[in-house]
């Protein structure tokens, strides 16, 4: 197997990461040369161990066409696993666009608001790029194997709240990790792993 590329200082260019989930596995390609504080940030919350246990929580299906649209998962709104928060990386800085299959980070309106949710398109979506008028969303990888997982749960049932996109069953994440190189945990206390009576 050939070595992988690596960016400046012998930072690997790409850094992949598994997924593991109830309907199968994702692998991810992290483009940490393009985007470093993006991926630094996803990936403390895979070294740490921030993913297990969170879920895909989101189907948002485009309404003309709904075999295309995003899934969005994460820590939701979990404050016992949340991370500070980081700058956002821009399509237009990093050269990344939203097209099938990209991992972004969800953010609220504040654009620097990004942390330990995310989202993959099912088909390109322009949209959540940056603009002359909008920062757009920080894109900063691409699934590499798993899109049909990824499909699968586009089409899962949804209700609720986020206009009707919630699913009625999230799909757990049962483990993430690196593929191919070291874990680098953070170090920071891990209250969600904390039993109370």
């Amino acid at each position: 197997m050939a070595a992988p590329a690596r960016g400046r200082a012998g930072t690997p260019a790409i850094v992949r990461v598994r997924l593991t989930t109830t309907f199968g596995p994702i692998v991810l390609a992290l483009e940490a040369r393009r985007a470093p504080a993006t991926v630094a940030n996803f990936l403390a919350y895979v070294d740490d161990g921030r993913f297990d246990g969170a879920s895909f929580y989101r189907s948002a299906r485009s309404r003309l066409a709904p075999r295309f649209g995003f899934v969005q998962g994460g820590i939701r709104t979990d404050a016992r696993r949340i991370l500070p928060p980081f700058p956002l990386e821009t399509t237009r800085q990093t050269g990344l666009h939203h097209v099938d299959g990209t991992i972004s980070m969800a953010r609220r309106g504040d654009p620097s608001s990004a942390g330990g949710n995310f989202f993959i398109t099912v088909g390109p979506m322009p949209s959540m790029d940056a603009t002359a008028t909008s920062p757009g969303y920080a894109a900063f990888g691409h699934v590499e194997a798993g899109m049909p997982v990824i499909r699968r749960i586009l089409a899962l049932p949804t209700g609720g709240g986020m206009g009707g996109q919630l699913l009625l069953k999230p799909l757990a994440i049962l483990h993430a990790e690196r593929i191919g190189s070291a874990a680098r945990p953070t170090g920071r206390v891990k209250p969600w792993l904390v039993k109370t009576k």
